[in-house]
């Protein structure tokens, strides 16, 4: 019997199917989610680790965010459904996540003194500054998209102020 790979045919596909494609791995958001979930499962790692295991929750759920966002825009599911604002809940989730990851680190860091606790809060820094990163780009496409939307607008809302104008006529 011949092997199938030596006849050149393609593999069939396998977990091969469930990795992003390679354009979105190097584009920015790309790298600024997966970094953001890395940083959230060791934040997470060193926190059950360490005396300071009551901050846990904050990295797990910032990791399961990420990543869902991660394959959210791999999979290009914000372009299938169009009623979630895509970005609006990114710059949300990076907001709240660079203030929680800041304050959780300097109390890791301050109140705690194993190595796992100031480990996870110098880790916790590095990810606040990861996600202002994000928050910052976020926003500038947010207000970008914003001044474009609202320099449609005046024009739609000239027609619909003229047209119940003279309905009232």
């Amino acid at each position: 019997m011949e092997d199938p790979e030596s006849e050149g045919a393609t593999p069939p596909p396998g977990l091969s199917s469930l990795l992003p494609p390679r354009e979105f791995l190097r584009s920015r958001k790309g790298q600024l989610l997966l970094a953001e979930s890395v940083l959230s499962f060791i934040i997470f790692i060193c926190y059950i680790a360490s005396l300071a295991a009551s901050f846990m929750m904050a990295p797990l759920l910032e990791f399961l965010l990420a990543l869902f966002l991660f394959f959210a825009y791999a999979s290009k599911l914000n372009e299938k459904f169009k009623g979630v604002h895509w970005p609006l809940a990114d710059f949300l989730r990076c907001v709240t996540a660079a203030i929680i990851y800041f304050a959780i680190s300097i109390a890791a860091v301050s109140k705690y003194s194993d190595g796992a606790s100031k480990a996870a809060g110098v880790f916790g820094f590095a990810a606040t500054i990861v996600f202002a990163v994000d928050f910052y780009i976020t926003f500038n496409d947010l207000v970008s998209f914003l001044k474009q939307g609202s320099s449609d607008s005046p024009e739609g809302r000239r027609t619909e102020d003229e047209d119940s104008d003279s309905d009232s006529d």
